[in-house]
């Protein structure tokens, strides 16, 4: 979830004043550092321009910072040693992926480590070292660099550990490329709503997604696997129409993407795309309402199902879909950015226009 600029010098002076109260409410990460801490922490205070904040710790680790030493973020109080001990043992080696004989070595159960974490932090610890993994190969993204050694020059101490790190999240190292025909840039863009990540080639926007969405790495492994392509940081004419036209539209001044779209799915879920491109801007639907508009009423679920596959947030509109009887109901980026994206759209409604997307496939 994002933080609104007026929450930022409220949360900076909570931190300011150790305000106990805002405890679990917020992280701040220190961009000269590294480090995310809680709002009570006893280090010396950063000066605004340095502080990010976060509303959970998975966005932090996802933004690349680590947990602070002093304060211990993700160690609540009453909370069991091990906990520290397996976030001790993930900060030691934070590209390792971890398996059964790991936890054997430490002589706590698996099971146990992924019940806690969850009820603690509202993640599995599995969750927990994928998104710091995932923090340090994202940060490639963020940094706009080509060259893996490059990166690793810049302090990566682990090459092996990188590489890894990267392919998983993001396929072959640019260093391999050769082995595939075909190569998509991929681009961190940071939005007012939070950190997107942005896949295209020279001709077509492929994927758009919030950072922190689950079903990212699944997306992206699903994009590679299906059309046999390596996926590298970089940028080009769509990514930079897709980060240009994205902020415009968050500030309220554009209504109709002209980005075009490569849509990853089968007939069905095409179907469903194109009926969510065709709610108008500032209108709500129901999912009855959408299936009836693809003739299929008796199939909303499956419609539901298949809004939820969407990989084009925003662009493709599904914040649009609502419960029949008006409450929120769904979204993958999470239900606050529904909600904002709704306000938006209801405050510039008057415009009104239509939003479509150039030759979607």
């Amino acid at each position: 979830m994002s933080i609104h600029e007026s929450q930022k010098q409220t949360f900076y002076q909570a931190m300011i004043k150790n305000d106990s109260e805002y405890e679990g409410i917020f992280f701040v990460g220190v961009t000269t550092t590294g480090v995310f801490c809680r709002p009570t922490c006893p280090a010396r205070k950063p000066k605004l321009v340095n502080c990010e904040f976060f509303r959970t710790a998975e966005e932090a680790l996802l933004a690349s910072y680590r947990p602070c030493k002093r304060c211990q973020p993700l160690r609540p109080s009453q909370a069991p040693d091990y906990i520290q001990k397996l976030i001790e043992a993930v900060e030691a080696h934070p590209e390792k992926k971890w398996t059964e004989k790991d936890f054997q070595d430490l002589s706590i159960h698996e099971a146990t480590a992924r019940r806690q974490f969850k009820k603690r932090f509202g993640m599995t610890f599995v969750s927990y070292a994928r998104a710091r993994r995932m923090g340090i190969a994202l940060k490639s993204i963020r940094r706009g660099d080509m060259v893996i050694d490059a990166q690793l020059s810049a302090g990566y101490e682990s090459s092996s550990g990188f590489r890894d790190a990267f392919s998983k999240v993001m396929g072959s190292p640019p260093s391999h490329k050769k082995k595939h025909p075909d190569i998509l840039k991929a681009k961190w863009i940071d939005t007012k709503l939070g950190a997107m990540l942005a896949i295209a080639d020279d001709k077509k926007l492929y994927i758009l997604e919030f950072v922190n969405r689950r079903a990212l790495e699944q997306e992206v492994l699903k994009l590679r696997e299906k059309l046999k392509v390596a996926i590298i940081p970089g940028d080009n004419s769509i990514l930079q129409r897709t980060e240009k036209e994205l902020n415009s539209y968050l500030q309220g001044n554009l209504k109709k993407f002209t980005i075009p779209l490569y849509l990853l799915g089968t007939d069905f879920q095409k179907q469903a795309w194109k009926a969510l491109i065709d709610i108008p801007y500032g209108e709500t639907r129901s999912y009855l309402e959408q299936a009836t508009k693809m003739g299929r009423p008796k199939a909303f679920r499956a419609v539901a199902n298949a809004n939820g596959k969407n990989q084009l947030a925003i662009i493709i509109p599904c914040h649009r879909i609502i419960n029949h009887d008006g409450r929120l109901g769904g979204y993958g980026g999470g239900l606050a950015r529904k909600k904002w994206l709704l306000d938006l759209e209801k405050e510039y409604k008057q415009n009104n226009f239509t939003l479509d997307v150039d030759q979607a496939q």
